[in-house]
């Protein structure tokens, strides 16, 4: 492919300072990671994250304004950073041990909780001191370049596809609850001495939600306190499904959420990279609902071990905690396999009533027993090694330093168990769908190529089939960039939803076609 498609067009004069300016930002903060002690901390911050910004806005200008309007993905593939080239691996390399260094070894960082920072994170004590009134810490440092990434990069989004309103809206939507949800509010009831909490973040991708130390800290906070443990309640059992069942998981996943905020922004140069195949597909489905299971099952334990200490001053007791989760999975289950067991598949049953047994085993064997330890082990160091495996190593390391290689969703598609109810709830009760016009589409592939969250969208469309994907955030992008305007995203009467049993995807695509079909 790098010898018979075309070369990459060349950076113009006004993208090369632009790269520099950008680059001369980043020097900065990776200055600071070698403890180059600045003078002064508010001038080199302010002067590296507003070049890094700078940088930023003046390439997207030159890239986008000035051009007709309409998707510009020209030959994404002939390019090492997003073909998966040198640079590419160079980046995801980088990215990881980030991560790495971010979750598990700080002090590499410069965090000291015995005195003073030092490195990139002392260079952040101003800008933390001026929010939360306190020095800051690496998840303050981390809040503040994901939200940096998601408005500059946001921004590059809205002018590149800036011919369609939808995509428009919706990444000013996440934008808007990055900055305010997010990050700044969190930060500002710290300093208010209040508990800090993330109002758009629910369960179960919040896991820490009814950690016994989180509800201490909620009933120890007076009113406000109660409001946002009744709140997290709240968008469990109904703000969430009512607006699944309205708008599908587009309402979280592609218009509210932080982790899909950045995929869609930072990571769409990317979004052509995610797996096509069948394979991939299936893997998705099993590792994404195994991942649900774990936290279901995390969440009952801690709980249960919470109220087993402390269960004298609650009516709800331990015993009445557990069974009545059992009785509350048992409910959603029938009702599943009696009201909807047509619309799943043959292998999306077996999983059902496979997990069903396991969790349900788990809770009865552990109770008998007398173990009290759902799981056999402590609901504690349960809840570590989920936060170490899915919390941290699926979500950040992988999640995000595999953007360059696998794609922007990698975690929102195999990791995220938030998504993983969202989307069952989509495809069994929602309005939401994809409709198509079969009698337009002229096999481009263009929506197949770019569809972050691998759905084979053109054999759909040449069928004249909606899609109804429980995986399918609504980002719209197969939307955007289809020439003949073949699909359209709708919310309308279940009634004329076409079910599909088994998707509609084939392991014999030629995806060699669709690419260079888009990349022309």
């Amino acid at each position: 492919m790098a010898m018979t498609g075309d070369s990459p067009a060349a950076l113009s004069g006004k993208q090369k300072l632009a790269t520099g300016i950008g680059l001369t930002g980043l020097f900065i903060l990776i200055l600071a990671i070698a403890n180059v002690n600045f003078p002064n901390k508010t001038l080199f911050l302010t002067l590296s994250l507003g070049l890094i910004a700078a940088g930023t806005i003046i390439f997207a200008n030159d890239a986008y304004l000035g051009k007709h309007e309409g998707i510009k993905n020209d030959g994404v593939w002939f390019k090492s950073m997003t073909g998966r080239g040198f640079w590419a691996w160079i980046l995801g390399i980088a990215l990881t041990l980030f991560y790495i260094v971010l979750y598990w070894f700080p002090q590499y960082l410069g965090l000291n909780s015995d005195g003073e920072n030092t490195g990139i994170i002392a260079l952040f004590d101003p800008l933390s001191k001026l929010i939360n009134g306190g020095p800051a810490s690496q998840w303050f440092v981390y809040g503040t370049l994901y939200t940096l990434a998601i408005l500059i990069f946001g921004y590059k989004f809205i002018l590149k596809y800036r011919h369609n309103r939808y995509e428009v809206i919706r990444t000013f939507s996440v934008m808007f609850f990055q900055l305010g949800f997010a990050f700044l509010i969190p930060e500002i009831l710290i300093r208010l001495n209040k508990p800090y909490y993330d109002f758009k973040n629910i369960w179960p991708l919040n896991y820490d939600l009814f950690a016994g130390y989180k509800i201490q800290e909620f009933l120890s906070a007076g009113n406000l306190g109660m409001f946002m443990l009744l709140f997290g309640v709240v968008s469990i059992f109904v703000i969430t499904p009512i607006l699944t069942y309205k708008y599908g998981k587009r309402w979280y996943c592609s218009w509210v959420c932080g982790c899909g905020g950045l995929a869609e922004t930072a990571g769409d140069p990317y979004r052509h990279l995610s797996d096509k195949s069948l394979f991939a597909w299936k893997v998705e489905r099993w590792v994404i609902h195994s991942v649900l299971v774990f936290v279901t099952v995390m969440t009952i334990a801690v709980v249960y071990s919470f109220l087993g200490d402390e269960s004298k001053g609650y009516l709800l007791t331990k015993d009445v905690f557990l069974w009545g989760s059992a009785l509350l999975l048992t409910i959603i289950f029938a009702l599943i396999m009696i009201f909807k067991r047509e619309e799943l598949a043959k292998d999306a049953k077996i999983g059902a009533v496979s997990y069903f047994v396991i969790i349900m085993s788990i809770i009865g064997i552990n109770y008998f027993s007398g173990n009290y330890k759902i799981f056999f082990f402590d609901a504690y160091l349960l809840r570590q090694w989920y936060g170490f495996l899915i919390g941290a190593a699926f979500s950040g390391v992988i999640g995000v330093g595999f953007y360059p290689i696998f794609g922007s969703r990698v975690w929102c598609r195999f990791g995220c168990p938030m998504a993983a109810i969202l989307g069952m709830q989509q495809r069994l009760f929602s309005k939401f769908r994809i409709t198509t016009n079969g009698g337009q589409c002229i096999s481009c592939g263009n929506c197949s190529v770019y569809c972050e969250m691998g759905i084979d969208v053109r054999a759909y469309a040449q069928k004249g089939q909606n899609i109804v994907r429980s995986s399918c955030v609504g980002c719209g992008i197969c939307s955007a960039v289809c020439p003949r305007g073949v699909l359209k995203l709708e919310n309308g009467s279940r009634n004329d939803r076409i079910r599909s049993e088994e998707p509609v995807m084939d392991d014999n695509v030629d995806l060699m076609d669709l690419i260079r079909e888009s990349s022309k």
